[in-house]
């Protein structure tokens, strides 16, 4: 009897490929169709998970399996869009796709995925596993500009166990060639680079629904203020555009930057051009896991990244009492709480915590 695995189809191209594959390699293969949103767009007045939907029943029906549609929407509300928005009240910047792999596609989903005699899930993420008798190791892809280790970083062995990336040996363009090639309708579609699940939209007009924007001052590194800004919540470290700020008589022309918030007195603070407080050398994390269960030891040497697609950097970690001390071999740019903090050995994902604070040079 052919194993059963689900596969996590969002309508793109990458996990109509996994799907395949899986098919390709004799599985017996179900997609799903994973609704964790409910609300409409609100500049067009459409549910965009219709479209993709489609997508995903186009593609099902090209591979030749059947599909499903799951709904999480309560498990996302309740487990991720809460903390997304906690967070941004208190004036950091989060990043809900972590949160979202290990709250809902790999523990919700999964516990659907086992619970209807499925040996395990597999999505259209571009990462490996290499799966031995002392555990599981989350590796980096093969294609290393598509790499998504980052937004894996706070997942178990368990979890990772009883999952599959078929696309993590293959580059992007190859995964568009077989989609070309065996006639799926998305072989072109887009990458989605929206907030998880809830897509791409006016991010600023979606937040003001949800969090009550309390307009303020945004004031220079004297105390001046040089403009208004409309709510700490829309900005974070290191952003130089949509500031709004320009033509104060005596200024350099230099751009303004975003060097930290001002919670207390509801200010922004900025400065023109670049300088040292947009640097730190060390960062605290909170909550931090490792994929392995423990940390290598109370003191390492580790490469990080502290956002998205930022190269790796040369780090030492010390672990605390309530987190890790992270301290960095060289000055970093605009590394913000709220966003990850996560490590690698090699091409092998370690784990990662949730930036807390950072101590300036």
């Amino acid at each position: 009897m052919r194993e059963k695995i689900i596969v996590g189809m969002s309508g793109g191209v990458d996990s109509s490929v996994a799907a395949l594959l899986l098919k390709e390699q004799g599985y017996d293969v179900v997609g799903v169709f994973m609704k964790n949103w409910e609300e409409e767009d609100e500049d067009t007045g459409v549910c965009t998970a219709v479209d993709d939907y489609d997508d995903v029943r186009r593609t099902a029906d090209t591979i030749g399996i059947p599909y499903y549609t799951v709904n999480f929407a309560r498990e996302y509300y309740d487990r991720v869009f809460t903390y997304f928005l906690d967070e941004y009240k208190s004036g950091r910047t989060p990043n809900p796709d972590v949160l979202c792999n290990c709250e809902i596609k790999f523990k919700a989903f999964l516990d659907f995925a086992m619970g209807v005699g499925s040996c395990g899930i597999a999505t259209g993420h571009y990462a490996r596993l290499e799966k031995c008798c002392d555990g599981v190791k989350l590796k980096k892809a093969a294609d290393l500009s598509k790499d998504q280790t980052y937004f894996l970083a706070g997942l178990s062995a368990q979890q990772l166990e009883n999952a599959i990336f078929p696309i993590g040996d293959l580059q992007k363009t190859k995964v568009r060639e077989i989609a070309a090639k065996n006639g799926f309708s998305n072989a072109a579609k887009k990458d989605s680079t929206g907030v998880c699940f809830i897509g791409e939209r006016n991010f600023k007009k979606f937040l003001m629904q949800y969090l009550p924007a309390q307009p303020g001052d945004i004031v220079d590194l004297s105390g001046n203020v040089v403009g208004r800004h409309d709510g700490l919540m829309y900005y974070t470290l290191g952003q130089r555009k949509g500031l709004g700020i320009g033509g104060i008589q005596g200024s350099s022309g230099d751009s303004w930057f975003v060097v930290d918030k001002d919670m207390a007195h509801n200010r922004l603070l900025v400065r023109q051009g670049e300088g040292r407080e947009l640097y730190s050398v060390s960062l605290d994390a909170k909550r931090v896991s490792f994929i392995s269960g423990e940390a290598p030891c109370e003191r390492f040497r580790c490469m990080a990244k502290f956002r998205y697609r930022q190269p790796d950097t040369p780090v030492t970690v010390t672990m605390t009492e309530d987190g890790m001390h992270v301290d960095f071999d060289e000055l970093q740019r605009a590394v913000t709480p709220g966003q990850w903090a996560v490590l690698y050995d090699g091409d092998v994902c370690l784990g990662g915590g949730i930036i807390e604070k950072t101590q300036r040079g």
